[in-house]
């Protein structure tokens, strides 16, 4: 037996008779084409977000370096790589230096399992045919797909407190302590909301996420009553520290927060890896509530099918996009909010009406698999609405009272 057949594969390329050439293009060409969208991504967002934010201050922005200023960041890029590297003297030298790359490296990682386009018109799969091989445009297509993701994302959470702590110095150590608070918080939320879509999807693919989103009726934003999607959009800026959650790196307050010490090259990776995850993560988020690479059909009609095999990477950019201006415009227009107000919207807010949006979705997913009357469903549905209106009255009351006992006793410090 050939010893490709033993081997458990992630794409369908791996599953062909022999692994020779064709195989092997299809994977490089995959692995060429994720590294590339990572970095060139990563400079347009920089450039897009400074020009957008100039707009709409009434500035010019980059205009120097290249046409319209596109090649800005290369040269600030260069221009980090030639500085001078500084460790601090009260730095742990080993951690100060693997820090930035346990931010770097998860935020590359994410475009791994994302699909960046395929053909899914009249209810395909996503798959296409290169050199001969039928494959799925993504670098990797496996069943827990969405829980990598999620660990990566877990990962990331390590480089930011290890550069703070390992820098010796009290304003990055501020910093990475309302990180590792901040994006536990958050974490929770992002959770329940996700296990909605996965619970109406029925896979952790990826692939199988999209192709159970085949028309916009079928779109987890809608198949799940929207309030997952709102959840998880809250929930992703504050995972990626994005105004108005920026509270790791205030720099009012802590100067430049978690990486204050840091120069040169390793402050460039931080600073691609933050850009790196709007990215990466507003890719995951049309994935999986807006249909990813799924054409949407005005009048019928696909605007992008001229394009052949490479409509649906433009339907994903296209959507993309849209969340990339979203968070430019969340910077340019909202106040950062204070650390209590951060706390009390991830586990006063957004948990509870995850939690309890979850437990409804699933009481209907029952009703629905267990073939009830109509009688029975709605009464289901009443039953949980009940239920979740009893459970917000009583978190309101133990709020009334825990606020009482603190105007009581005052001021803790």
């Amino acid at each position: 037996m050939n010893l490709m057949h033993r081997i458990p594969s992630a794409d369908p390329v791996l599953d062909a008779e022999s692994f020779w050439w064709q195989p092997l293009a299809v994977v490089g060409l995959k692995v060429l084409v994720v590294f590339v969208i990572g970095l060139v991504g990563t400079m347009f967002m920089v450039w897009f977000e400074r020009k957008i934010v100039a707009g709409m201050q009434n500035r010019v922005g980059p205009n120097k370096a290249g046409p319209f200023g596109l090649l800005q960041t290369l040269a600030d890029g260069t221009k980090l790589f030639f500085k001078e590297d500084l460790i601090p003297e009260k730095a742990d030298p080993f951690v100060f230096r693997i820090a930035p790359f346990l931010a770097f490296v998860p935020a590359f990682l994410v475009w791994a399992v994302i699909p960046l386009g395929g053909d899914f018109t009249g209810g395909r799969d996503g798959t296409v045919t290169w050199f001969g091989q039928v494959t799925r445009v993504q670098l990797a297509d496996p069943p827990i797909g969405v829980l990598l993701v999620l660990a990566l994302s877990s990962i990331a959470v390590y480089g930011v407190m290890l550069a703070g702590w390992s820098s010796g110095s009290k304003y990055p150590l501020l910093g990475s302590v309302r990180a590792s608070a901040q994006m536990i918080s958050y974490e929770a939320a992002l959770g329940l909301s996700l296990a909605a879509v996965l619970m109406t999807a029925g896979t952790l693919s990826t692939s199988g996420i999209v192709s159970a989103q085949s028309s916009i009726t079928n779109w987890h934003l809608l198949s799940t009553g929207i309030v997952p999607f709102v959840v998880f959009l809250i929930a992703m800026t504050a995972e990626l520290n994005r105004p108005p959650f920026d509270l790791v790196e205030a720099e009012q307050e802590l100067v430049g927060g978690f990486h204050t010490e840091y120069s040169s090259i390793r402050f460039a990776l931080f600073f691609l890896a933050e850009f790196m995850n709007v990215i990466s993560m507003s890719a995951l988020l049309v994935t999986l509530f807006l249909g990813g690479p799924q054409p949407l059909y005005l009048g019928g009609l696909d605007i992008f099918a001229i394009l052949g095999p490479f409509g649906g990477t433009a339907w994903l950019l296209l959507k993309v996009f849209a969340f990339l201006y979203m968070y430019v415009w969340f910077r340019a227009t909202l106040p950062r909010l204070r650390y209590d107000q951060l706390m009390n919207l991830g586990w006063k807010v957004l948990i509870p009406i995850s939690l309890g949006w979850f437990i409804l979705l699933a009481a209907l997913q029952v009703a629905r698999d267990s073939d009830v009357s109509g009688v029975e469903y709605a009464l289901i549905v009443g039953g949980c609405l009940v239920g979740i209106a009893l459970a917000y009255m009583l978190f309101q009351a133990a709020l009334n009272v825990a606020r009482r006992n603190r105007e009581v006793e005052g001021a803790a410090y």
